[in-house]
């Protein structure tokens, strides 16, 4: 493993041990070089993915942007960091388990949808808007709508109040 501080190609590993849910090992490593400290994480693959674009362009599944895209979309809301990455983990494994390793763009974003819509309804409808490419406020109250519809009789509704300001 690369020192990510000075490029040395010999760093050591000093402590392993799995992450919670077991689903990656965490390394700690040190640059005897630069004495430089930092963490890996070590996940298994089962196959190689690509992602087939709107475009048309072939691109590998990169799950560190599938991550991002997420974290953009939970922004400021207070959402447990394991439950993302349970989250996060749930999509890679549906993804990998299915029979093609070629999968559409489209597919993915279903099944993001489909895990915020549980984890958090703010976080929900703003991938929503990107995803679905709202143009209009018509199309978040339409999203919120539905969103409201899935309350079933007698259900308070999830979402926090909103604090105004001024």
């Amino acid at each position: 493993m690369r020192c990510p501080y000075c490029g040395s190609l010999d760093t050591q590993v000093k402590d392993s041990r799995p992450t919670e849910d077991s689903s990656s090992i965490r390394r700690r490593r040190v640059c005897p070089d630069c004495a430089g400290r930092f963490t890996t994480f070590e996940r298994v693959q089962l196959r190689e993915l690509t992602v087939l674009k709107k475009s048309g362009r072939r691109v590998p599944f990169d799950r560190d942007k599938l991550m991002r895209s997420i974290e953009i979309a939970l922004r400021k809301r207070s959402v447990d960091p394991e439950r993302v990455e349970r989250m996060v983990n749930g999509i890679v494994r549906q993804l990998e388990s299915q029979g093609d390793a070629e999968i559409s763009s489209d597919r993915i974003g279903e099944l993001v949808m489909e895990g915020l819509r549980s984890l958090d309804d703010v976080a929900y409808v703003r991938f929503a808007s990107v995803y679905k490419n709202f143009r209009e406020a018509r199309d978040f109250g339409a999203i919120v709508d539905e969103l409201a519809g899935d309350e079933g009789p007698g259900e308070k509704p999830r979402r926090e109040p909103v604090s105004g300001g001024a």
